[in-house]
């Protein structure tokens, strides 16, 4: 499988002479989004509406920017747009179901009359590709009249089953697990406590082809499981837990089989990858020493199905790798790509079917690169939206 990389380029995604689109705000005023390492990246940052258009999202201090493709299949872009969040954390995490809303989740904090400070998780949705963002609503903390312990809370991450139900899941301040639910009918229920302890890291949940969730939690030398038992119910601790050393916020996981998962991240002494998955033993190292969390992608490449792995390597440059799905034994080759980049690159398929990786450039652009109409995983050159 030929995988090449793309080179760089200056070509705008919009048509000659035409400027940028910020939202109605002076383009000086888009702040800019950084990696200084204090939260972890986002990935799954690039998502495909019913429409088959594509939606970047950046976390910014106080907002998110967002940009539109204009049209399926692009190459022109609207944005970026700043949708205001006074407060929130330069985090997300971004879960989207089968209607096609994006649920954006974060954190949120603010200080009180009295001088301290409250945390929330903050949570808003996107009906539609390019509509505006409903209000951000406040979800509390699982502490809502201790506010030193709620500032303890771990940032929060979001799935949506298949009846269209939002989980989301955090470390609490006993470092267990605490998940809050919203029905399909947008009501919420209270906090729950999910047990578990000493947790090191964010929480990851994925949901499998079989319709149930499955949420991943780092301690210092393993990995804990939760999954739910049939849908809609509880997720409850398994005890097939893994040996790993995980670097915090670098768990993801992909659908790679029938009822199968496999669960990615970096370890916390070499910084590369490592791939595991439930009954097959041993983790497999896939090399690539980096930063931040692995964005991954399953499609056919050559009419065979295949695994796309993206990243941000140690010299701040996009990654990005491919191999036959589940055939870890195969190896992995990581090519460098693009220019620098900020917090992690994402993947999509676009309207047309064709292979999509996204990354944030250190002047706080949008860089785009998609697969060329040729044999192989070869991406055309990065355009600069």
């Amino acid at each position: 499988m030929a995988l090449r990389s793309a080179r760089t380029s200056k070509r705008s995604g919009r048509g000659p002479g035409e400027a940028p689109d910020t939202g109605g705000r002076p383009a000086e005023s888009i702040p800019v989004p950084t990696a200084d390492g204090v939260v972890p990246a986002t990935t799954g940052w690039l998502l495909r509406g019913k429409d088959g258009r594509l939606t970047a999202y950046a976390p910014v201090d106080d907002g998110v920017l967002r940009w539109t493709e204009d049209r399926l299949g692009g190459p022109s872009w609207s944005g970026p747009e700043l949708l205001p969040a006074p407060g929130l954390l330069p985090y997300l995490s971004i879960a989207s179901g089968a209607q096609g809303y994006v649920h954006l989740v974060g954190m949120r904090r603010t200080p009180t009359d009295d001088g301290q400070i409250r945390t929330d998780v903050v949570y808003a949705v996107q009906f539609q590709t390019g509509r505006p963002l409903r209000d951000w609503q406040a979800l509390g903390t699982p502490y809502p009249k201790d506010l030193a312990r709620g500032g303890l809370l771990g940032l929060p991450g979001a799935v949506i089953d298949p009846n269209g139900s939002l989980y989301l899941f955090a470390r609490n301040a006993g470092r267990g697990l605490s998940a809050r639910l919203q029905k399909p009918t947008g009501a919420w229920f209270a906090w729950a406590d999910l047990k578990g302890s000493r947790m090191t890291g964010e929480a990851s949940a994925v949901v499998g082809e079989d319709g149930l969730i499955e949420v991943l939690a780092p301690t210092d030398n393993a990995v804990m499981r939760w999954r739910q038992p049939k849908v809609a119910a509880k997720p409850e601790r398994d005890l097939k837990s893994f040996a790993a050393r995980v670097a915090p916020g670098t768990l993801s996981s992909e659908r790679t089989g029938v009822d199968r998962l496999t669960h990615y991240w970096r370890d916390t002494d070499d910084r590369t990858v490592h791939a595991w998955r439930l009954d097959e033993g041993e983790t497999a190292p896939l090399g690539g020493p980096g930063t931040g969390p692995i964005a991954l992608l399953r499609t056919p490449v050559d009419g065979h199905d295949c695994t796309i792995l993206a990243q941000r390597g140690l010299d701040g440059r996009p990654l990005l790798a491919a191999y036959p799905t589940e055939n870890e034994a195969a190896g992995v080759t990581w090519t460098p790509t693009g220019e620098e980049c900020v917090g992690a690159p994402a993947l999509a398929l676009d309207g047309r079917g064709r292979v999509v990786m996204a990354a944030v450039g250190k002047d706080g652009a949008l860089r785009v690169a998609r697969q060329k109409a040729e044999p192989g995983l070869a991406l055309e050159a990065w355009s600069r939206v």
